[in-house]
C-alpha cells in the first residue's frame, strides 16, 4: 500500500468551491426598494433601485447620479449624440426608506412561522415587501 505523502485539507477544498460566493457582497437592498441617498454628490434623492451588482457591491438607482455618455449610431437610422443615464452608486451610501414613515431606516429579519424570511423597518418595526419588478 502506498503511503500518502501530501493530503488535502477540507479547508482548500472549501474555498475553490465557494470562491464564487466569496466574490458576492451582501447588499441590503433589492430591486425595486425605495431608497434614499445619504452620501455624495447626490445626497438626500430618492428614487427606485434598477439594477443591484452583487459582485461590485453597488445599486443602479433611477434619477441618481446621472453621467453624460457619447454614443455612437450602430445603425444608419439611429442617431448618435450624448445620452444621459444613471450610474451606479455604491451600496453603502443609501438607505431604504420606512413604508409607514417615509424615513431612511436600517432592516432587521425576521423568520415568520412558516420558516420564510421577512425584512423589517428597525424605526417603526413595519414590514417591508420584496417588491422585485423586472
Amino acid at each position: 500500500m502506498r503511503i500518502l505523502t501530501h493530503r488535502k485539507r477540507a479547508g482548500e477544498r472549501l474555498i475553490r468551491r465557494h470562491a464564487i460566493n466569496r466574490e458576492r457582497e451582501h447588499i441590503h437592498v433589492t430591486t425595486g426598494d425605495t431608497v434614499r441617498v445619504m452620501r455624495g454628490e447626490d445626497k438626500g434623492k430618492e428614487g427606485k433601485v434598477i439594477r443591484v451588482y452583487p459582485k461590485t457591491g453597488r445599486v443602479l438607482i433611477e434619477g441618481v447620479n446621472i453621467v453624460k455618455r457619447h454614443r455612437k449610431a450602430r445603425r444608419p437610422e439611429e442617431q448618435s449624440g450624448i445620452i444621459e443615464q444613471p450610474a451606479p452608486v455604491h451600496a453603502s451610501n443609501v438607505m431604504l426608506l420606512d413604508p409607514k414613515s417615509g424615513a431612511p431606516t436600517r432592516t432587521r429579519v425576521r423568520i415568520d412561522d412558516d420558516g420564510t424570511k421577512e425584512r423589517l423597518a428597525v424605526k417603526s418595526g413595519e414590514a417591508i415587501p420584496r417588491n422585485r419588478t423586472r
